[in-house]
């Protein structure tokens, strides 16, 4: 599930930073993949005008469900989609996909979604025989993408796009500018930095009154860092390096130490798969200068030779039980946690610092009860703050987020 703000200009909010200017009034919507995903963002209020559809390969079945619960926003890039939506979803509003060139993300989509340019007016011609309105143009340029041209290029393109659609006489007033921001301060390539190429893109080619809205889907960018992992050690095994010729320098075999872990790849830690990512645990036990470090790698509970979820670390020597530490484990992590081959789903512990908690009491408690508050137990500051005045223990609780 990702979120997106509709505006008439782009804006991805940040403490203290905004493209263009921040609207007096943000109008959110949800840009959803499955019927799951559409009934939960539907349940918590989030207006069916407010939805889009956005995965371009659908099942008919889910399209069924959004013409039944009133989302006319789908997307498309290819005439067998198209055909299914005018049999099952003849009122539908399409959204065209087009490819973009994400050679260097680290998650590349338009080898698997995205119209190129030459098909699009095909695509366009098509959709005005079956009488379906085309309203605008959507692009991702994959994950982790490092290539600021690329928003620039696939912006330009759109606008070819939204130029082909108006001849053949489509209302075309959408813009979707896809996800995969990064949420972290130290990626490759800053938010601000891709945000003022966004909007030195838009400012030339959807000038600000063209009438476009432009959405942006920022689930990975609200929740990259919101997560931090705890998980336990469950076994561990001495793996002899068979290298003929090589000693180290008491004379023994050298040795790597595998760890294996209670979540893997096919868990928390699917960012290993869907984003090629390392993860580096921190130790609960801080280790000593002077302990030795050893070839270490740590590997899922599954019975798979890839469930890896890191390899070439260099650890001090670790017990089962003990716990490793993983921060930023956001997108792409607890939302694919599964009871898959009898492995328990994570427990997730929400904190919040000590600061923001007297900052909040006073508007979500009445003030006659300030008193009363004084033996409650207080939140954890993020799970670090000393616990000696807590009613409970440090959390460190078995595959939990903390």
């Amino acid at each position: 599930m990702a979120g997106y703000l509709s505006k008439t200009d782009f804006v991805m909010v940040e403490e203290g930073f905004s493209t263009r200017e921040l609207l007096e009034e943000l109008t959110l919507g949800a840009s959803q993949a499955t019927a799951a995903e559409m009934e939960l963002v539907q349940r918590i209020g989030v207006p069916a005008s407010k939805i889009i559809y956005a995965n371009p390969c659908k099942q008919i079945a889910q399209i069924k469900y959004a013409a039944k619960h009133g989302v006319q926003l789908l997307s498309f890039d290819n005439e067998a989609e198209l055909a299914k939506v005018v049999k099952s979803h003849p009122s539908a509003k399409m959204v065209l996909c087009i490819a973009t060139d994400e050679s260097h993300s680290l998650s590349p989509l338009s080898f698997k979604f995205g119209a190129s340019l030459k098909s699009c007016r095909h695509l366009l011609e098509n959709a005005k025989r079956s009488h379906v309105e085309v309203v605008g143009v959507s692009f991702h340029v994959g994950s982790g993408c490092p290539d600021l041209h690329a928003y620039t290029q696939s912006i330009a393109d759109a606008r070819l796009v939204f130029e082909m659609g108006a001849e053949l006489g489509h209302g075309m007033h959408i813009l979707d500018l896809g996800g995969g921001f990064p949420g972290l301060e130290g990626a490759k390539v800053r938010f601000e930095e891709i945000a003022s190429v966004i909007n030195s893109a838009l400012d030339l080619y959807f000038p600000e009154g063209c009438g476009v809205d432009i959405l942006a889907r920022l689930g990975r960018y609200y929740v990259t860092s919101a997560f931090t992992l705890a998980v336990s050690i469950i076994a561990k095994k001495e793996v002899l390096l068979d290298q003929p010729g090589r000693e180290e320098e008491n004379g023994s075999t050298p040795k790597t130490i595998v760890y294996h872990l209670g979540e893997g790849v096919y868990g928390i830690f699917n960012s290993v798969l869907f984003d090629n990512t390392c993860p580096t645990p921190i130790l609960q036990k801080r280790s000593s200068a002077e302990q030795s470090l050893y070839s270490s790698s740590l590997w899922g509970p599954m019975a798979d030779g890839r469930d890896r979820v890191a390899e070439g670390l260099w650890l001090p020597q670790l017990h089962v039980g003990d716990w490793l530490v993983f921060e930023n484990m956001g997108a792409y992590t607890v939302g694919m946690a599964s009871s898959l081959g009898g492995t328990q789903t994570c427990r997730v512990t929400y904190a919040m610092s000590r600061v923001a908690w007297e900052a909040l009491r006073g508007q979500l408690l009445p003030a006659e009860q300030d008193e009363d508050t004084e033996g409650m137990c207080k939140p954890l500051s993020c799970g670090w703050e000393i616990t000696d005045t807590l009613c409970v223990g440090p959390v460190f609780t078995p595959a939990s987020i903390m």
